[in-house]
């Protein structure tokens, strides 16, 4: 019987995902540290900027999807929570660190997109060790190109391949919304940690946006800024029009639903929940009564669901 190639064979990359069993059991594939990630996405974005810009003008990718192979992602993750968001801080930080220096040579910077996107996924025929890249110039811009630019590092040679694929590839990976940050871009190339205290010019501490099934929102994003210590998440049947209170129009949420807090001395937001159904970052939040609300901390970049039908995320401003 015939055997089926896999995606892999087609294109004619397979031996890169071959362990070859010449090699010496001795031999480790390179350890995934933080320091490792950050220097592949920064090394990207360098390239990115000598293959896309022209003339004058200095042009970037603003989605950086990087893969690794299952275990190692999930070696590296069980005990460093939280290292992601760092290793993306300090990431974009370098970005404007670079489009600055191109800035004061006379360059013209200007993005091709609103945000920063970074996804660190996984795919099942990486071999230990090894690490690819994908960039795109605009994220979540609708516009399907033929085909995208992979950047793929095999343990075996640690050397660089460089080529182009059909966006079906992007099918075989596997996400985790741990992995999965999104920083809005700044006009003026600087980087503002979320423990700093706002000044009267930059007022606004966060921003979230809802997803809501009504018809009459079908395909639009609703946006609250978070401009007090406190907010209020309610549903269609709040009274109230005080300026801290988001008001979903749709049934789907609890009058009110969520408490959210910023809390200036560490410069981190935490979450109550009195609705029936609470999901932040697929986990569970414990329902709180009104008058004592259980805290439970809310990341930048995470994602809640409120009775498995709303979609909120909340950003940094």
């Amino acid at each position: 019987m015939e055997t089926k190639s896999n995606f892999w064979q087609r294109i004619g990359i397979q031996d890169w995902f071959l362990t070859d069993e010449n090699k010496s059991s001795d031999q480790k594939a390179q350890q995934l540290t933080p320091e490792t990630i950050y220097s592949f996405i920064v090394d990207k974005f360098k390239e990115s900027i000598r293959e896309l810009s022209f003339a004058d003008r200095i042009v970037f990718y603003h989605e950086f999807i990087i893969t690794f192979n299952a275990e190692d992602y999930r070696e590296f993750i069980d005990n460093k929570q939280g290292i992601l968001g760092l290793i993306v801080q300090e990431t974009v930080k370098k970005f404007y660190a670079i489009l600055r220096e191109h800035r004061q040579a006379g360059k013209n910077v200007e993005p091709s997109g609103s945000k920063w996107v970074f996804r660190l996924v996984s795919h099942p025929d990486y071999a230990r060790g090894d690490k690819g890249f994908i960039g795109k110039l605009l994220p979540d811009n609708n516009q399907k190109s033929e085909n995208l630019r992979v950047t793929f590092i095999p343990r075996q040679t640690g050397i660089a391949q460089t080529f182009d694929i059909n966006n079906d590839i992007l099918k075989g990976f596997t996400y985790y919304s741990e992995g999965y940050m999104e920083i809005p871009y700044d006009a003026q190339l600087e980087y503002v940690d979320g423990n700093t205290t706002p000044s009267k010019d930059q007022a606004v501490l966060g921003r979230l946006e809802a997803i809501i099934p009504d018809k009459q929102f079908s395909g639009k994003k609703i946006e609250f800024l978070i401009k007090t210590e406190d907010t209020i998440v309610s549903g269609n049947d709040e009274g109230r029009e005080d300026s801290n209170i988001f008001k979903i129009a749709s049934e789907w949420a609890n009058s009110p639903h969520l408490h959210i807090r910023y809390n200036k001395t560490d410069g981190n937001f935490y979450l109550a929940s009195f609705g029936e159904l609470t999901t932040l970052n697929e986990v569970l939040v414990p329902r709180s009564e009104i008058n004592s609300p259980q805290w439970v901390s809310l990341p930048l970049n995470s994602r809640m669901l409120l009775n498995g039908i709303i979609g909120i995320n909340l950003f940094k401003s």
